[in-house]
């Protein structure tokens, strides 16, 4: 019950705090600290973080230890082991060390057991010179893990600009459908004001009957295109309130008095050659670390074709009283060859590995091209916008004027109703084209912003 009353308390502070006008940085700001594909997208990087280290682990030092006796029998012995092993990281041996002491009596087959009273101290390392000696498994589970970690931040970077893009699509979808509900209301209450003094005129025997009748049907079509426009606004809020949320993450259902009141300009997106957007692309990236991932598999296909040489050398002394010939230090070097015969698991991974990252470097060609035409694409559509909204803007303000002029006509009995209804209804069909031509430049801004991986107009820094 508590935790419900706190969560309603930080939820009317949070409305609180953002009463007012609502602006595109507020939501920008909220969808990307609370919105959920934004929060998906940090645990997925989490989760690739978390396997890198998994695949550091492979690198790991391991200690063993071994303790066996043999109470009964002709031969009643004990032995104890330990022994600590490390891989290289440049190379796919190991360096190890150990230690290990025995008593009792041993078989003449298990001499090797046998040690002096305070045991064996032993140390070596095992060296790759041929298989696994530039490349092996552990070091391309890490290095794929690396990269796997990398796509996860830039597919992160990716998820976090497109939620950017639909949530400043949704403010402005909100601004222009509260503008639209604005200009219906005003026409609306045009309508009704001249209702009133159109009933005193017929009163007076100014006016005929059915002009009341007529501008009453004319506010009753108008209340029409109100009503609709209202539900169009609720249904924008709901879109909206999937990227603006409270400080719980909870979302926030906008109102209409939260509109502003005009068109924002909304996102402002850097310039940038098309050299510069490209190197920085993530998705981009994102390829280059898939070719990169193609190329490791096919480096360790390679080193599968390869024989295994593999240098062993070895130190060891035993302590204490025992048998003279344990006491003094050994050093041994071995040489150990393996050598495939049939060879064609590898040379098929190989042949795989060069064909995936032959289509890598096709798609990675497409996607730059792809790129390029969509942000010159981009371009022209942000320039033409931009013009179609300044006319737009002329051509309301024109409408405006005469809708007005109008208006006093009629109110001095210059004009007719029709007239003065068709005045105003063109006045508000180019308002409605102003706000959708805004709405179009205020689009193309923000799908050229996130083209350009501009996260920092998007909200993102």
């Amino acid at each position: 019950m508590i935790r419900t009353l706190l969560a309603v308390v930080a939820l009317l502070c949070s409305q609180a705090a953002w009463a007012g006008e609502l602006t595109l940085d507020t939501v920008l700001r909220a969808s990307a600290r609370h919105q959920p594909l934004v929060l998906e997208a940090m645990a997925r990087q989490r989760a690739a973080d978390a396997r890198t280290l998994a695949a550091q682990g492979l690198f790991d030092m391991v200690f063993d230890a071994e303790v066996q006796a043999r109470p009964l029998g002709y031969y009643d012995n004990a032995l104890a082991e330990a022994k600590l092993t490390r891989p290289f990281a440049t190379n796919g041996g190991q360096v190890y060390g150990g230690y290990r002491v025995s008593s009792g009596r041993f078989a003449v087959y298990d001499g090797k057991n046998v040690t002096n009273a305070l045991g064996e101290v032993r140390a070596g390392a095992v060296f790759s010179l041929l298989r696994d000696r530039l490349v092996d498994e552990r070091r391309t589970k890490l290095a794929q893990a690396q990269a796997d970690a990398e796509i996860a931040g830039l597919d992160q970077a990716m998820v976090m600009i497109g939620v950017q893009r639909r949530a400043a699509d949704a403010y402005q979808q909100w601004v222009a459908a509260g503008l639209r509900m604005r200009t219906y209301r005003d026409l609306l209450a045009l309508a009704r004001e001249r209702q009133a003094s159109i009933e005193r005129q017929v009163t007076l025997g100014a006016r005929p009957a059915v002009l009341a009748v007529e501008n009453r049907q004319n506010i009753v079509r108008r209340e029409a295109l109100l009503v609709r426009a209202e539900q169009d606004l609720a249904v924008a809020a709901q879109a909206l309130s999937l990227f603006w949320r409270d400080d719980l993450g909870q979302p926030v259902v906008a109102q209409p008095e939260d509109l502003p009141a005009a068109f924002p300009e909304g996102v402002a997106p850097r310039l940038a050659d098309t050299a510069t957007v490209l190197a920085g692309r993530p998705d981009l990236q994102i390829l280059l670390n898939r070719a990169e991932q193609a190329r490791l598999r096919g480096d360790l296909a390679g080193n599968d074709l390869l024989p295994r040489l593999d240098l062993r050398v070895e130190a060891a002394k035993d302590f204490g009283s025992g048998s003279p010939t344990r006491v003094p230090g050994e050093v041994m070097f071995g040489v150990r060859l393996s050598l495939p015969l049939e060879q064609r698991a590898a040379r098929g991974r190989l042949a795989e590995a060069q064909a995936d990252a032959d289509a890598l470097t096709h798609r990675l060609r497409l996607a730059e091209q792809q790129i390029t035409a969509d942000l010159a694409s981009l371009r022209v559509q942000v320039s033409g916008a931009e013009r179609l909204a300044t006319l737009a803007g002329d051509e309301a303000g024109l409408a405006r004027r005469m809708a007005e002029a109008e208006r006093r006509r009629f109110a001095l009995g210059a004009s007719d109703f029709l007239p003065v209804n068709l005045r105003e209804e063109a006045a508000a069909d180019a308002q409605l084209r102003q706000i959708d031509a805004q709405y179009r430049h205020a689009a193309a801004r923000a799908e050229l912003a996130a083209s350009l991986m501009d996260s920092a107009s998007l909200g993102l820094d």
